[in-house]
């Protein structure tokens, strides 16, 4: 894979040398990455590449300190690696998988890592087809579904006392009260809404973190407001219309 010669979205600012240290110039080239093929392939829209700092990439790697060391991860819905790559990047301790369902999406990703010789694996899988295949000790994730089908997901992935880091940004504190229920389904013990980054990003990231008791159940049914729940909400309303048409039902 072609990286282009110049930056459009610049150099990166000065607090991304405080942030990944001796790795910047990996963090560089991944930048550089999502500018240009990344926007080629529609995993990152034109408008967002003069932003791709300060909104996307250090927003993620503010919270690298949420995970343990030598922790596993896996970022599930992965995209174009938010947040997941810029971890690796940033924490090259972190054994990190790229759980992600579109091909096109696995294909830009593997591609990446390989060009930039890191330590990361990339699978094609929805969350839910993989519990069993991948278990870790910290899930995450960013912009992917409402908190409570975001953790039906998620939670069966880790191992017994994983955690949770989800960035939610202004969300958080609303989902975790409005999926509260749902949570205690999933035996959740610890829950809370912590931020990373302050003094350094504005605003700093945001995110909700939650502990397992024990081993999280498998919801075989989805909940909260995201992507199964919404698809479920569609098929409903296509047969909804079909039956509503002249000449059906009589």
């Amino acid at each position: 894979m072609e990286q282009a010669d110049a930056s459009p979205s610049g150099q990166p600012p000065e607090v991304a040398a405080r942030i990944f240290g001796d790795r910047l110039e990996l963090a560089t080239a991944y930048v550089r990455f999502l500018e240009t093929t990344g926007v080629q392939h529609g995993l990152i829209g034109p408008r967002e590449v003069p932003r791709l700092w300060d909104r996307h990439v250090l927003n993620c790697a503010v919270i690298a300190p949420a995970f343990g060391p030598d922790a596993t991860v896996a970022d599930v819905g992965s995209g174009a690696g938010l947040p997941g790559m810029v971890l690796a990047i940033a924490r090259p301790d972190l054994r990190v998988t790229l759980v992600e369902p579109l091909e096109r999406r696995t294909r830009w990703l593997s591609e990446v890592v390989h060009d930039l010789g890191l330590e990361v694996t990339v699978l094609q899988r929805k969350a839910e087809n993989a519990w069993g295949e991948v278990v870790v000790d910290a899930v995450t994730s960013r912009a992917v579904a409402q908190l409570g089908e975001l953790a039906r997901l998620s939670l069966p992935l880790l191992r017994p006392n994983g955690r949770m880091v989800a960035l939610k940004g202004e969300r958080a504190a609303s989902e975790l009260e409005a999926d509260a229920e749902v949570l205690d389904r999933l035996r959740v013990a610890h829950r809370r809404v912590a931020t990373y980054g302050e003094g350094v990003l504005d605003p700093p990231s945001t995110v909700v973190e939650l502990t397992l008791d024990g081993v999280a159940p498998q919801l075989r049914q989805p909940v909260g407001d995201g992507p199964a729940r919404t698809a479920a909400r569609k098929k409903a309303r296509r047969a909804e219309r079909r039956r509503a048409r002249p000449g059906r039902g009589e």
